[in-house]
């Protein structure tokens, strides 16, 4: 087995499907995009966690999501994308299917969730996933396999898990959370 992974490249492009390049660049941008997966643990705390569950009700538009439902997105997505990892860093081949989003944060029905155990749950979810990649060899994330019908390694869902939540971050930070009183 090589070392455990202590600093991670970046993907090449065939490594991800083009809709996924934004959350690449986003992860890159930030540098060092280990050091980033414990860094969104304290943003969205200090964002997010001040808000009472009515704040966390608001909408930046009628059919948008609600503060709520973007933070249980993001930790579906979680979910989703470590799975994924998971299965990846493994080497199993077996081609793994898309999810439909919007489906998934209409039937789970997050507005009636604290937005504390939003947060909490994120927290839990994360610090889960930044055991087991810290535990990854280099030549486990450098592995591919399918999602979606693309191929994707495992490094690039690393860089997609921090992407992801940058990209809403971005979002809450710049429609919503200026328009809470």
């Amino acid at each position: 087995m090589d070392q455990i992974v202590n600093k991670l490249t970046l993907p090449t492009l065939d490594e991800y499907a083009e809709f996924y390049a934004g959350y690449i660049q986003r992860s890159q941008a930030r540098g060092d995009v280990l050091a980033a997966l414990p860094q969104q643990i304290d943003e969205i705390k200090s964002a997010l966690g001040s808000l009472s569950d009515e704040q966390a009700l608001f909408r930046n538009a009628p059919k948008e999501w609600s503060i709520k439902e973007v933070m249980g997105h993001l930790n579906d997505v979680e979910r989703v994308f470590s799975y994924r990892l998971l299965r990846v860093s493994r080497n199993d081949a077996t081609p793994l299917p898309g999810f439909e989003q919007d489906d998934y944060v209409r039937e789970a029905g997050f507005d009636s969730y604290p937005l504390k155990e939003l947060i909490q749950e994120f927290e839990h979810l994360r610090r889960a996933n930044i055991l087991a990649i810290n535990n990854m060899s280099d030549e486990s994330t450098r592995r591919v396999g399918t999602a979606s019908g693309y191929p994707v390694s495992a490094r690039a869902l690393i860089y997609m898990l921090v992407g992801h939540v940058d990209h809403h971050m971005e979002s809450l930070n710049e429609k919503y959370l200026p328009n809470i009183e």
